[in-house]
């Protein structure tokens, strides 16, 4: 399991484990698995789609930053 956390400069949107994360990378969209390497990777506009145990969740963002280490997910965005 991955543990995401979403924020915006508002406000916390999401922090909880997941399954999976898929986000709008700037070269082009890309999923986060369990055990990915760790990377940071700026964002453009797009959906950032997660899985939780409630089933797909989908949040359209403006732009952002994410970072995956150690199976922990940031995502700071623009919603």
């Amino acid at each position: 399991m991955l543990n995401l956390k979403i924020v915006t400069p508002e406000k916390i949107i999401f922090n909880g484990n997941v399954e999976n994360v898929t986000v709008p990378g700037t070269l082009g969209s890309f999923e986060v698995l369990n055990d990915h390497a760790p990377i940071i990777s700026s964002l453009e506009q797009g959906v950032v789609e997660y899985t939780e145990n409630s089933g797909r969740k989908h949040l359209d963002i403006k732009s952002g930053f994410i970072e995956v280490k150690n199976n922990e997910v940031n995502l700071c965005v623009e919603v």
